[in-house]
């Protein structure tokens, strides 16, 4: 193979995972939820097998003939968060979850970062991210301190509006409160989350970074990459694997965005991996328990797969999968710990059903299997049950 495009929908899970009560999941299936919208239509994932998944068939009709490979996977890591669900994609499992804080982070950790930025802060504690903002966004701007917030997931979010504390600021700040949480405190990722507006109506801008610990081990990518071969991010996956095993990436503004730039790149010479995350669909809708514009967002997706399939070359395939749910009907606005799908498609690809996998890791395999390569991450190759080769 010459090109592989591998899309992310971020947050699309496919039902939960028979641990999900111990997430306080129970019940959540994305899929379900969002197809029950009337503006979900999918008919180019459907015909790659979508809903022949095991499970997929309550959100839309089976075909008869698939036109790509499917399955349903596991996730084997202990979490439901982005960097967890996207190392474990790309072979890395991890066995012991991020920290996460419920009660907010220690006074320790609150004294040192305003000590080292120069900043206050204000709340410390769990909150949706658009309600912190609301609540708080006044203060912050008459005093001028820091909004920390955190979520169920193991994320240390530092919220600004842009006219009081510059973007290149908060990412200054961001990258400080990256450098103090580490090992015990070792949060999956810090995330700067700008602000626009006047209150009632501030809005988060798309000059959100997110700033993650660097993967502990190889992945997929750091293999592919000394191989010679290219590893492309496109939206925040750079962001994810702190810059560890990319070898070129670009930054999108959102869905739109993302396609477009991959769309591109379906037009550019290259030999390896392109890696793409859509994340509207997780921070703009199923955080915000928006049913409609989530089925739209997937909608608008399909619309342009349909377009992209026609353009993949003889030596070129494509995976779609997730990272984890974040089922927009359920109470909690927090990610779900749900199986996630895969579809791969290309000429050289046969249609088969995978059944149910038990690590999202077997994707980072075969996608070394694919190109000639081994590499000591976890997971196991189907690329022989979906190769044409």
């Amino acid at each position: 193979m010459k090109r592989l495009f591998f899309i992310i929908l971020d947050s699309f899970g496919i039902g939960e995972m028979p641990d999900a009560n111990e997430f306080h999941d129970e019940g959540s299936n994305t899929l379900k939820s969002v197809s029950s919208s009337s503006f979900f239509n999918a008919p180019n994932m459907q015909k790659l097998g979508l809903f022949n998944i095991d499970g997929c068939s309550v959100a839309g009709d089976p075909v008869e003939h698939p036109i790509g490979a499917y399955g349903k996977f596991a996730e084997r890591s202990k979490g439901k968060d982005t960097t967890t669900g996207h190392w474990e994609i790309a072979g890395l499992v991890s066995e012991k979850p991020f920290p996460t804080y419920p009660n907010g982070f220690p006074d320790e950790i609150i004294k040192e970062f305003e000590k080292q930025s120069g900043y206050k802060t204000l709340c410390n504690k769990p909150y949706s991210g658009t309600e912190v903002i609301k609540d708080y966004g006044r203060q912050h701007i008459k005093e001028k301190a820091l909004i920390v917030y955190t979520s169920a997931d193991s994320v240390f979010q530092t919220a600004a509006h842009e006219d009081i504390v510059p973007v290149e600021e908060l990412y200054r700040v961001c990258e400080i409160a990256r450098n103090i949480l580490q090992g015990e405190h070792g949060v999956g990722r810090v995330i700067a989350r700008p602000f626009t507006g006047e209150y009632p109506n501030y809005v988060r801008t798309s000059n959100r970074h997110d700033f993650s610990l660097k993967p502990p081990k190889d992945t997929m990518l750091d293999i592919m990459m000394r191989n010679g071969l290219d590893t492309i991010g496109v939206g925040k996956i750079n962001d994810i694997f702190a810059g560890k095993g990319i070898s070129e990436f670009v930054r999108t503004s959102g869905n739109t965005d993302g396609m477009q730039k991959t769309s591109e790149y379906l037009n550019k010479d290259f030999k390896g991996i392109c890696f793409v995350n859509l994340v509207d669909f997780d921070m703009l809708y199923g955080h915000r328990n928006d049913v409609d514009g989530y089925a739209k967002a997937i909608t608008e997706f399909d619309k342009w797969l349909g377009t992209f399939m026609e353009g993949l070359g003889e030596d070129d395939y494509l995976l779609i999968s997730a990272d984890h749910g974040c089922d927009p009907i359920t109470p909690s606005t927090d990610h779900s710990r749900e199986y996630v799908f895969m579809l791969a498609y290309g000429k050289k690809i046969k249609s088969v059903d995978l059944g149910i996998r038990t690590t999202f890791a077997d994707m980072a395999k075969t996608i070394l299997h694919s190109f000639d390569m081994d590499g000591n991450i976890e997971g196991t190759s189907f690329w022989e049950d979906i190769s044409n080769e």
